[in-house]
């Protein structure tokens, strides 16, 4: 009966270790999913780029992060929601509230003021000397007006021959905005911050 008792013993004690090693290791899980969740959902996300219009800058099927916090700038390379379909784009901000934005002579112009575009050096090193790799056109023979009102962002692809973007379907809302890309992380030899 002794021996009974002892082994019954024995395996509540064991029954209890067990429990106590399964929430060792199921609680610890439990939270990383939890965090991953609420990180994913509040503050960064993966991705992929489709389509060359970011090219060089980003290319197709690209992996990139996105970020959810923070304010957008301009040049800076965002993901939105397209106004043309069910589907999200990735573009370089060029103008935000407040600015005047013209092309003259593949230059950019942001209220009067000349502005280098580093990232399309590649790009326009391709070209013949002659061509244009932006064509030259004034904000106001996009949307109809001089400057960007509050609320709105005009961005353009950085293949500037391959990309629908403000040029085609106007100024995207800042509410339709999911974030801005601050990653690469594949392919592995790209890999590093974007802007």
């Amino acid at each position: 009966m002794l021996f009974a008792y002892v082994t019954l013993v024995q395996k509540e004690v064991l029954s209890l270790k067990a429990r106590r090693t399964l929430l060792a290791v199921l609680l610890p899980i439990g939270i990383a999913i939890i965090a991953l969740f609420i990180f994913r959902s509040y503050f960064y996300f993966p991705s992929t780029v489709y389509g060359e219009s970011m090219a060089p800058t980003l290319e197709d099927q690209n992996k990139i992060l996105i970020s959810r916090v923070g304010n957008i700038d301009r040049f800076d390379e965002v993901v939105f929601h397209a106004p043309d379909q069910d589907a999200s784009y990735v573009k370089r901000v060029i103008g935000v509230p407040g600015d005047k934005i013209e092309y003259k002579n593949d230059v950019l112009y942001v209220n009067g003021k000349k502005h280098a575009e580093p990232y399309l050096k590649e790009m326009k090193n391709a070209m013949q000397e002659d061509a244009l790799f932006t064509n030259n056109f004034k904000l106001r023979d996009v949307i109809g007006e001089d400057t960007i009102p509050d609320g709105y962002l005009f961005v353009m692809g950085d293949n500037r021959r391959n990309s629908k973007d403000s040029r085609m379907f106007g100024l995207i809302p800042q509410s339709t905005v999911i974030g801005e890309v601050k990653f690469r992380y594949y392919p592995f030899p790209q890999m590093g911050l974007t802007n």
